[in-house]
């Protein structure tokens, strides 16, 4: 998962609550089904460094792109360093619009054009859930981009390029276990961040929707249609999103076996199963070009 939040404000009041007050008479999230959530969608691969002794959700996991490096930030209720002066409001506002508490857009290497489409309850969870977590004073690492890319200004014509806003809306021809896995893939697990090719602009190609192809750190990326899928069965494919080992005996190394480790292993085998079913529904599409 590539959550990007971008840098927390750094107000300095060390003198104010370490967070930000809930209004009174809010809905509270429950943190417990928050925590699932939040494994669902991979955050902890994208906001912990990839070193011994890191702590979780601090931040500094880089991300090569063609664009520069990207450091995923501290999203853990520290004040200054995380998001501990963030209201709720903020954290929806980040997720289903792409922008900062201070009104700056977020680079889209946050992946909320997926994330926009997570439910308001759901969001809900995931915020009660993050405020549980152990505060870090690690700094958040500025992003390392190239000149042209460096400002978040453009960023604009790039959402009105390709960004809709909005949560999952169900197919009502589509079973509930379907609808289930769709909402799985596109929206909490990102699933087409990766694995979707993309333009020269850094644009998904939507009709290549999860065609595989180069991924964001140059790495080839399978292709999740049924043109590659259907070579396995329902079994082989959930073993190997549950132990990382495909049913030729290799082992899924790299990003998609830290996935396996930190998220697809953890989903509940309802769930699991029904993101194999959306799969299965998907228009075969050819492998990307190489």
């Amino acid at each position: 998962m590539q959550i990007r939040p971008g840098t927390a404000l750094k107000l300095g009041l060390v003198a104010l609550p370490l967070l930000a007050p809930v209004p009174s008479g809010a809905q509270q999230g429950d943190a417990q089904r928050g925590e699932y959530l939040v494994s669902a969608g991979g955050c902890l691969g994208c906001h912990t460094e990839k070193k011994d002794g890191a702590v979780p959700f601090a931040g500094g996991r880089a991300l090569e792109t063609p664009f520069g490096t990207f450091y995923g930030p501290n999203i853990t209720p520290h004040p200054e360093a995380g998001i501990g002066r963030w209201t709720e409001a903020d954290f929806v506002r980040a997720m289903r619009e792409g922008v900062r508490p201070d009104g700056a857009n977020y680079f889209p290497a946050f992946p909320y054009p997926s994330f926009t489409k997570i439910a308001d309850a759901d969001l809900r969870d995931m915020w009660a859930y993050l405020r549980t977590l152990a505060p870090s004073a690690q700094p958040s690492r500025p992003h390392e981009l190239g000149v042209l890319y460096r400002w978040r200004l453009p960023v604009s014509a790039w959402k009105w390029l390709y960004f809709t806003p909005g949560p999952f809306v169900p197919d009502p021809q589509a079973s509930a276990a379907v609808n289930r896995g769709a909402y799985l893939v596109q929206a909490l697990g990102h699933c087409g961040e990766c694995h979707t090719p993309r333009d020269f602009l850094g644009g998904p190609k939507k009709d290549r929707y999860l065609a595989g192809g180069k991924g964001p750190e140059g790495k080839r990326i399978p292709n999740l249609t049924p043109t590659r899928l259907k070579k396995s069965s329902d079994k082989e494919l959930e073993d190997v999103l549950k132990t990382g080992i495909t049913p030729d005996g290799d082992v899924l190394a790299d990003a998609m076996g830290e996935v396996v480790t930190n998220t697809t292993s953890k989903l509940t085998p309802a769930d699991l199963d029904a993101v194999i079913a959306y799969l299965r529904t998907l228009p075969p599409l050819p492998d990307e070009p190489k």
